[in-house]
């Protein structure tokens, strides 16, 4: 049985397409808002949403960690679909109870098994996300993880296949695939529960880099509002990239 999946998105050609793309997956609504959704509260194993939803034609719309929440709050399972690349902004995603986050790069096949995989219990984490997660497990910020789920952890930081790494590992695919998805859940907890100060200390941040988009009590709705970054106490981000020295970490 296909998982029925919900899109909220600006762009009317995403909206439109998914349905006709992935055949996978059945399109139960298509909306341009987070509010429009919630009104009609369709059931669905799975929303798919965009990051980026405030436009001209509704500028005042949630969006971001405000849209995560204001979903997961209504018990939608979330997959975030969005061209964001910044490590932390993806990271503070999963830690605003998003189970997934999905590329507008990719495939629509690729895409779409990434879609199922979420909406059956699954959590996809970018490899970004990966590689920020690796270095909290290095410095010992996160030390529930067993010595193989490191050693597996360790593989998928450095870009190794399940196949690659499986050998690597002398286990079978399908076994690793079980550590992979008890690694995500584990990792996505922690990302959920530690607060920005932990993250900071662990990474050798400034205090305070993190709270202007890290989920918490006063985060304000529009918290990206400047497409060209986020402002930080004490630097100032790259208005071109984005990037700033959270985001050059080993």
């Amino acid at each position: 049985m296909r998982p029925t999946v919900a899109v909220v998105d600006d762009a009317s050609v995403i909206r439109e397409s998914i349905a006709i793309l992935m055949s996978d997956i059945q399109v139960v609504a298509a909306v341009p808002t987070v509010e429009e959704l919630i009104r009609g509260r369709p059931p669905a194993d799975l929303v798919v949403l965009d990051l980026h939803l405030a436009n001209a034609a509704q500028p005042d719309v949630r969006q971001g960690i405000a849209a995560i929440r204001a979903l997961t709050d209504g018990g939608y399972r979330v997959c975030v679909y969005s061209q964001e690349e910044r490590r932390f902004v993806l990271a503070a995603c999963i830690a605003a109870g998003a189970h997934g986050i999905v590329s507008k790069s990719l495939s629509a096949a690729a895409a779409q098994q990434h879609f199922v995989e979420v909406a059956g219990g699954g959590t996809v984490i970018p490899q970004s996300v990966i590689g920020l997660l690796e270095v909290l497990v290095r410095r010992r910020a996160i030390t529930v993880l067993t010595d193989r789920q490191r050693q597996v952890l360790h593989g998928r930081a450095r870009g190794f296949s399940y196949g690659q790494l499986a050998r690597r590992l002398f286990i079978g695919e399908s076994t690793l695939r079980g550590y992979w998805k008890d690694i995500t859940e584990t990792l996505s907890d922690y990302l959920a529960s530690a607060t920005p100060a932990e993250i900071e200390h662990a990474l050798g941040l400034a205090p305070g880099d993190l709270l202007e988009f890290w989920p918490g009590g006063d985060t304000p709705t529009a918290w990206w509002s400047t497409a060209s970054g986020w402002p930080r106490p004490g630097g100032a981000v790259d208005a071109t990239s984005g990037a700033s020295d959270v985001d050059r970490l080993a």
